[in-house]
């Protein structure tokens, strides 16, 4: 549970969710050509859209061009998502959205003679350099947006899971595996015996185990 690390300060920002574990990411997928499936296209911008623009914005993009690219590319998957079906052959859904961000990156600093920031700079170049196979993508950008889209699905399953429980039950769980407080302490200052801790804190991990799970099963 590496991921749960600065949860907390993420999903005050984050805006709320339905209270229902978000559907499996192929059959959502699967929704997307229907353009007014609003709930479909909402659940997928949650996921992905934070992806890319921490892709562009770890290559050195500065912010508002980062949020420009991430427009460009969600608009080319609207356009190109009925053309997409699952294949095992031609590799995962993010791998054809990885492509999708990519290209629109070189097409982004092609039309605008783009100046990097110096700190994102060398990581810029390097990702511009590389050249992935079409049907593995094992690059290290493509690396790194595998870890972002885990570190979001987490995201995503730990804000479903905090409205679905009872707010000391989160707090159980938030102050002994976020805080590092001990469940003595955590007993103390929530009112609660420490055997209840223990529970609301299993409780909240099999819980995440279980929504994370969910949220995999388009490998």
């Amino acid at each position: 549970m590496c991921y749960v690390l600065g949860v907390c300060a993420t999903l005050t920002t984050r805006r709320d969710v339905n209270n229902t574990i978000p559907e499996t990411r192929n059959s959502l997928i699967l929704r997307l050509p229907d353009k007014q499936d609003v709930e479909a296209w909402d659940q997928f911008v949650d996921i992905y859209q934070p992806l890319v623009f921490r892709l562009a914005r770890s290559k050195g993009f500065q912010e508002a061009d980062a949020q420009d690219v991430v427009q460009e590319v969600m608009a080319a998957v609207a356009r190109a998502i009925e053309r997409w079906e699952p294949d095992s052959e031609r590799g995962r859904f993010r791998d054809w959205l990885f492509r999708i961000a990519r290209n629109l990156m070189i097409n982004f600093l092609t039309r605008r003679k783009y100046q990097p920031l110096s700190t994102g700079g060398s990581g810029l170049i390097q990702f511009l350099n590389e050249q992935p196979d079409q049907t593995s993508d094992q690059s290290e950008a493509s690396h790194e947006f595998d870890l972002e889209y885990r570190r979001e699905l987490f995201l995503v399953a730990a804000e479903q899971v905090r409205q679905d429980v009872r707010s000391q039950t989160w707090e159980a769980f938030r102050l002994t595996n976020i805080e590092s407080l001990s469940v003595e302490d955590a007993a103390m200052r929530l009112g609660m015996t420490e055997g209840a801790v223990l529970v609301s804190r299993c409780r909240v991990l099999a819980r995440l185990r279980e929504a994370v799970r969910h949220l995999e099963s388009d490998k």
